[in-house]
């Protein structure tokens, strides 16, 4: 069995962060269990036509690490991925990386306080668990009678088949999130017909994506601080929308009258027309999706399906559609408890979590010492870069993990009551957001305490409380069984 102080679980975008905090704390003793054959995360799955941020590239990126040379204001996956590869390069946390690795269980050794992790490449020892799986990692397919016998080329969009050639063919896809905003605009104009059955209108915001300048780059380049103050901007410009969005009637009115600029066909609009509050599910950044839909090779079907033939899909109005390809852009499962360890009550996450997800400030949950969670419930955004709360989050775990060694603690765990506590005072805020009295049904949403999946405020709040390791609020115990109280 291999022996580490700190196992992190994925390789992403969160997961790299904190290996490269841990080097720059000195701390070397630690691998990263990586189950894909690369580093990257979800900027390694998704390689779909159009894929790229929908933030600002300047405010996704690590704030330690600004990259002078993005391209566009929204930088296409590919130049993502290079950056998460170069950066990760530069701060020589590659060769901790067990690639091809799967974590498959894990118990806590209470004696040991260890935890014992079953991986596909042999049992790993770790002292601290840091578990970086991303909450947007797993392809969600829907359960859709039928599916399995359509006789044309199927495939989810984060599992783009590139050797299938769409030109020419009878396109279908299902769903009309982010991803499918981005990849219909892109194979529009190849395909024979593309029919989009939508589940849901969505209401979009403006992009305005353009190409960065080889002055602008250079400018950069030699002053660091420039490139700064233009992040800062972008970032008070994502908390303004952030702001917006709880109070939507002005943002609505304004969507309203761009989609009715867009899309001047009236039977078309009524269908693109959410019978929701913006904001209330995740506002869809784009310029050209809808524009896209109003070509003549294009149908919208706001029917809902009732199955999949062999030869295309059938709808609740008795049409059928025949198809050639049909792709899924149905998003992804939202915050899976992916990694199947079991706590020090021997429960599993999943099984802990059965009447909702909970966690102390995103990141401990009690029951699981030494366990640290990034992007965990209620840290998800749905106006600015997600990075604003890992990076949090990886400082805080760093901060426990070294406060542990100062003070010969073996085991940290949150305390109940702390956790209780500020899941109380989440909820209570979370309660007259728009994502709960927007009348929508949405990934936002999980019955029964409403949403374990969102930060109800700004990401300063966020900051502000992850800024110090607060080590009243949980159990420190020293490897002789005594409680710690440093």
């Amino acid at each position: 069995m291999r022996s580490v102080h700190i196992a992190i679980i994925g390789a992403g975008f969160s997961g790299l962060g904190m290996a490269i905090r841990l080097k720059q704390a000195s701390i070397d003793d630690f691998v990263l269990v990586e189950r894909a054959d690369d580093i990257g995360g979800t900027w390694r799955d998704n390689s779909y036509p159009g894929c790229a941020v929908d933030v600002q590239s300047h405010l996704y990126s690590y704030s330690f690490a600004p990259n002078p040379d993005w391209s566009q204001v929204y930088a296409p996956n590919t130049e993502i991925w290079d950056y998460i590869k170069r950066v990760s390069a530069e701060h020589d946390v590659n060769r901790h990386v067990l690639l091809n690795t799967e974590l498959r269980g894990g118990t806590w050794d209470d004696a040991a306080a260890r935890w014992r992790l079953s991986t596909s490449n042999g049992d790993i020892a770790a002292r601290f668990v840091v578990s970086a799986m991303g909450p947007l990692s797993n392809p969600s397919i829907p359960d859709i009678p039928g599916l399995d016998r359509f006789t044309g080329t199927v495939f989810h969009s984060a599992r783009w088949d590139h050797d299938h050639d769409l030109t020419g063919e009878r396109v279908g896809v299902i769903g009309t999130g982010s991803s499918a905003a981005q990849f219909v605009p892109e194979i529009q104009p190849r395909v024979g017909r593309l029919t989009l059955f939508q589940r849901t209108p969505h209401w979009t915001f403006p992009r305005m994506n353009r190409r960065i300048t080889g002055l602008e780059r250079a400018a950069y380049r030699r002053s660091p601080a420039l490139q700064r103050l233009v992040r800062a901007r972008q970032y008070y410009y994502r908390e303004l929308i952030g702001t917006l969005l709880q109070r939507p009637r002005i943002v609505e009115a304004v969507a309203r009258l761009r989609l009715r600029t867009q899309v001047r066909d009236r039977e078309l609009r009524a269908k693109l027309t959410p019978d929701y509050r913006i904001g209330c599910k995740r506002v869809i950044v784009t310029d050209d999706f809808h524009p896209a839909l109003t070509r003549p090779n294009v149908d919208v079907v706001a029917e809902k399906i009732t199955e999949v033939t062999p030869d295309g899909v059938l709808t609740s109005d008795g049409v059928e559609y025949e198809l050639d390809t049909l792709i899924l852009g149905t998003g992804f499962e939202v915050m899976p408890v992916a990694d199947p360890l079991r706590g020090r009550d021997g429960d599993t996450l999943t099984e802990r979590w059965r009447d909702g997800r909970s966690a102390y400030l995103g990141t401990t949950v009690a029951e699981f010492p030494n366990y640290f969670m990034l992007v965990g419930p209620n840290t998800a955004t749905g106006h600015t870069s997600v990075l604003l709360y890992a990076e949090p989050q990886i400082e805080y775990v760093t901060q426990a993990i070294q406060h542990a060694a100062r003070h010969d603690v073996a085991a940290v765990e949150v305390r109940q009551e702390a956790q209780d506590v500020y899941n109380a005072d989440v909820r209570a805020r979370l309660r007259d957001t728009v994502w709960l009295t927007g009348g929508c049904d949405s990934w936002y949403l999980d019955e029964p305490s409403g949403s374990s999946v969102l930060w109800p405020g700004h990401t300063g709040r966020f900051q502000r409380a992850l800024a110090r390791f607060d080590h009243e609020n949980y159990v420190l115990r020293r490897a002789q069984d005594d409680v710690a109280e440093p």
